[in-house]
């Protein structure tokens, strides 16, 4: 299970790649995006096809971010995650958030072996939104909610 501490190691990270942020402005990735830059993160959305995403110039591959993200959240399809993580350790990105809605899903354990042999700490799981200072009505419920069935590490 996933401890708060882990948690805390990659939202001390300012500089935050977000690869997958959709180009739909009501999607919830900008949402999400939106929510760390409102709590003062540097959020760098890395998307293949898009230009800007919330005014800020987008990289194609998180390779190419420059100045280098500090962490990334990966809110793309599980399919995509192998490739993602090996762009991770080349980019050399330590703190890696795979995003996912109630915690870790069967899908994450060869990522979790990846990191482990690539020196990332990884968060495989979980709505960093809960995770947010004052997290809104919705993300305070659903952590709490985790929490009262044991599944939310904080």
């Amino acid at each position: 299970m996933i401890e708060q501490k882990q948690i805390d190691a990659f939202l001390e990270h300012r500089r935050i790649a977000m690869v997958g942020v959709s180009r739909k402005k009501h999607d919830f990735s900008r949402i999400l995006f939106r929510a760390f830059r409102k709590h003062g993160y540097d959020m760098v959305p890395v998307n293949p096809k898009a230009d800007e995403i919330e005014g800020i110039a987008a990289f194609d591959k998180l390779g190419r971010v420059e100045p280098p993200a500090e962490a990334a959240l990966l809110m793309t399809s599980r399919k995509d995650c192998e490739a993602l993580l090996a762009e991770c350790a080349e980019a050399g990105v330590k703190h890696v958030w795979l995003y996912g809605f109630n915690g870790p899903s069967s899908g994450t354990k060869a990522a979790e072996a990846f990191c482990e042999q690539h020196g990332i700490q990884l968060i495989p799981g979980y709505c960093p939104m809960m995770f947010l200072p004052k997290p809104g009505p919705l993300h305070g419920s659903h952590r709490l909610f985790l929490r009262l069935v044991g599944k939310n590490p904080a």
